[in-house]
C-alpha cells in the first residue's frame, strides 16, 4: 500500500466518529454560523474601546444587511502597573478587560447567546510621551480584538443549536 493510500485511509478513519457524532463544519452548508453571516447588528459604539471591538466584530460577522440579532455588550477595562522601578516609576502596564455580551433575536425578543469574555494586553511605557501613549493605544485596540474574537468563538459554537 502506498503512502498516499494510507493516509487517505488514516483520514477517512479519523473522520468516521466525526461524523457518527453529528458534527458539521461551523460554517458548512449544516453548521449554524452561517446564519450570522451578516444578520448581527452590534449596539452602536460610544467610544473608541467599543468602536474598536465592533469593528472587529463585524470585521469577522461581517455588517449586517438583513438584521435578524441584536448584539448588546458593556465593556469595562482596567489599567495596572506591573513594571516599576526603584524610584516608583511605572515602567510596564496591563491593560485588562471585560466585555458582558448578550445576542437576541429581534422578531422574538429571545435571548439566543451571551456570557462574559475577558483578557489582557500589556505595553511598555519606556521612551517618549508620545511612544507610550501609541503604545497604550495599540494595547486598548489589541485587547478589544482578542475581546470579539472570543465572543465570536462562543457565537459560533452556539449557533448550532438554534
Amino acid at each position: 500500500m502506498s503512502s498516499s493510500d494510507r493516509r487517505t485511509l488514516l483520514a477517512l478513519l479519523a473522520a468516521a466518529p466525526l461524523a457518527a457524532c453529528g458534527f458539521a463544519p461551523a460554517y458548512g452548508p449544516q453548521g449554524g454560523a452561517g446564519r450570522l453571516q451578516g444578520r448581527v447588528r452590534m449596539s452602536d459604539p460610544t467610544d473608541k474601546a467599543s468602536f474598536d471591538l465592533v469593528e472587529r466584530l463585524e470585521a469577522r460577522l461581517g455588517r449586517p444587511d438583513t438584521e435578524i440579532y441584536d448584539l448588546t455588550y458593556s465593556i469595562v477595562t482596567e489599567q495596572i502597573g506591573v513594571g516599576i522601578t526603584a524610584d516608583g516609576a511605572t515602567t510596564r502596564y496591563n491593560l485588562t478587560g471585560r466585555v458582558d455580551w448578550t445576542l437576541t433575536e429581534r422578531a422574538t425578543a429571545t435571548r439566543r447567546a451571551g456570557g462574559s469574555v475577558n483578557s489582557f494586553t500589556s505595553y511598555s511605557a519606556v521612551g517618549s510621551t508620545v511612544a507610550g501613549l501609541a503604545a497604550e493605544e495599540d494595547a486598548a485596540q489589541r485587547l478589544m480584538h482578542i475581546l470579539a474574537d472570543q465572543i465570536v468563538t462562543r457565537l459560533i459554537a452556539a449557533s448550532g443549536s438554534w
